[in-house]
């Protein structure tokens, strides 16, 4: 037995290291026999003498460190795992196996070679604060006062915080920014211009819940400057500033060439649809493609448009009552008192789908042609809808050429409805806006981005003359044609130098329907 043998110290410290490793095995919850039999303990003591105990002893050894090991090990990678959200900040530098890129590619077949994702490297900088951003009005509306605020934040040297998108408007959607945009692929893709973030870090959400956050509307079409001297004093004053009613808060002009390349930058590459809204829109320009050349008319005779701007050419006296009764229900629409009349020849109205069928003839547009009509629905129905299908019978619609199943998730959500349409604008033969809003606008300067596809741009004050004259009889048809196309001749979508206006922005060239810094050289635009 081991306590009668004094002299052999080595078997009484083996005796109590296998206590101690078998102790720590049980409480890592390693399933460890000890047998009570005081008889069996000088066995082992003396077996370890030999070679087979000794070989038996250092494997139980073996087994209880690799177990140890083991879990120690798992408890490190689960503290990796969560040290981006909580850990300390010595994880959050370690690698973890368990990123969902690691994830995904393991779903992957082994036959399947999947190109790596090359991110630009992210941007060092001086954080002097958290930018907020709340959009108000339509998709496009939206759109573009995202890409300024991006601009914006970049320039000061501040985190942005994903923009909210405006679900008070006439159209109540509910859409959340990543319902429409790939929201990843907005962050990722900026991570060399400036720093995104999903939400607040969770020790300034408490500044956020108990209201300490400055919140205001900027000044309209303000340059850097504006943003410079008033508003980032602001950011290091409250740490989060959060601007509301973003849309056109930056100028059109006069602003530094990296700020205008950022905003095309945001424009035409970082604000991607879901891949959801991407598929659906490929399908529909499959279909329309199967059938030949197709037009796109952004026919904006919708009753939201017709209230808000007072134009009611065509409509009976019950319509005109309806649409006065609608502008008065919405107290941020101003204008109240509308002469339309006056307002149509100002050319401030959208054309009526009669006075389009007729421009869209007199431009010689192919009967044949399909006219896929991007827009909510016309105010009037088939009533107003009459000329222009008898002048252009292949009149299509996202509604027609589509299943109900296929739009079952975009039911009540306008601005995933507008960017469908949006993605077939730009896909289309020729674009043709009868009033220029923001997705005229916008939809106008991406197809020069693409390479200046045709989009014939109305000109509604010398139209709706000409056709006034033509409905009178002061003007025979060859005469009428021959003078809209004449009109017309230098608004297809070609290349062309932005008006501007310095002390009236309001009536300059948009930035974004010709956004001319990105589209060609400084040489090109000396010349103009």
């Amino acid at each position: 037995m081991c306590k009668l043998e004094k002299s052999n110290s080595n078997c009484e410290v083996r005796e109590r290291r296998r206590r101690w490793w078998w102790g720590i095995g049980i409480g890592m919850g390693v399933k460890v026999v000890v047998s009570d039999d005081k008889k069996e303990k000088p066995k082992t003591c003396l077996a370890s003498n030999n070679g087979v105990g000794s070989s038996r002893y250092k494997m139980k050894m073996w087994i209880v460190k690799a177990a140890t090991s083991i879990l120690l090990w798992t408890c490190v990678v689960n503290l990796t795992s969560y040290g981006h959200d909580w850990g300390p900040r010595v994880l959050k530098g370690w690698p973890s196996c368990f990123t969902q890129e690691a994830a995904l590619d393991l779903k992957l077949p082994s036959s399947v070679s999947v190109p790596p994702r090359v991110l630009p490297p992210k941007r060092v900088y001086k954080n002097n604060g958290y930018l907020m951003v709340s959009c108000n009005g339509g998709l496009n509306q939206m759109r573009s006062a995202i890409c300024d605020m991006v601009a914006i934040a970049r320039h000061l040297n501040v985190t942005l915080i994903v923009p909210e998108l405006d679900k008070t408007s006439f159209w109540a959607d509910p859409s959340e920014f990543q319902d429409i945009f790939d929201v990843d692929h907005f962050i990722a893709s900026l991570r060399d211009e400036v720093r995104i973030l999903k939400e607040l870090p969770p020790r300034l959400k408490q500044r956020l819940e108990l209201g300490r956050v400055h919140t205001m509307a900027p000044v309209s079409w303000s340059d850097i400057s504006y943003y410079n001297n008033q508003i980032l004093p602001l950011i290091q004053k409250y740490k989060i500033v959060h601007l509301n009613r973003t849309d056109a808060r930056l100028a059109n002009n006069g602003l530094p060439i990296e700020i205008q390349k950022l905003r095309c930058r945001v424009n035409f590459g970082a604000l991607k649809f879901t891949s959801q809204i991407e598929e659906l829109g490929r399908r529909v320009v499959k279909l329309l493609r199967q059938n030949g050349p197709f037009l796109v008319l952004h026919l904006r005779y919708e009753m939201d448009m017709l209230a808000f701007s007072g134009c009611t050419q065509g409509c009976n006296s019950d319509e005109v009552e309806e649409l006065t009764r609608m502008r008065y229900a919405y107290p941020w629409w101003k204008e109240k008192i509308i002469n339309s009349s006056l307002k149509r020849k100002d050319g401030l109205c959208p054309l009526t789908p009669e006075e389009t069928a007729l421009a869209l003839r007199a431009l010689d547009i192919d009967p044949s042609y399909q006219i896929y009509i991007a827009a909510g629905e016309i105010y009037g129905g088939e009533r107003r809808m009459a000329s222009l299908a008898e002048a252009y019978p292949k009149l299509v619609r996202k509604e027609t050429l589509l299943n109900p199943a296929d739009l079952r998730f975009f039911q009540n959500h306008s601005s995933q409805m507008a960017a469908l349409d949006y993605l077939v604008s730009l896909e289309s033969d020729i674009f043709v806006p009868t009033y220029d809003g923001n997705m005229a606008k916008v939809v106008e300067g991406h197809r020069r981005h693409l390479g200046y596809k045709q989009t014939i741009l109305p000109d509604r004050r010398l139209l709706v003359d000409l056709i006034d004259k033509y409905n009178v009889g002061s003007l025979s048809w060859d005469e009428f044609s021959a003078a809209v196309k004449e009109t017309h001749a230098q608004r297809n979508g070609q290349l062309t130098k932005r008006l501007v206006i310095p002390d009236r922005p309001k009536e300059e060239d948009y930035f974004y329907s010709n956004p001319q810094e990105c589209l060609q050289s400084d040489e090109q635009l000396s010349s103009m």
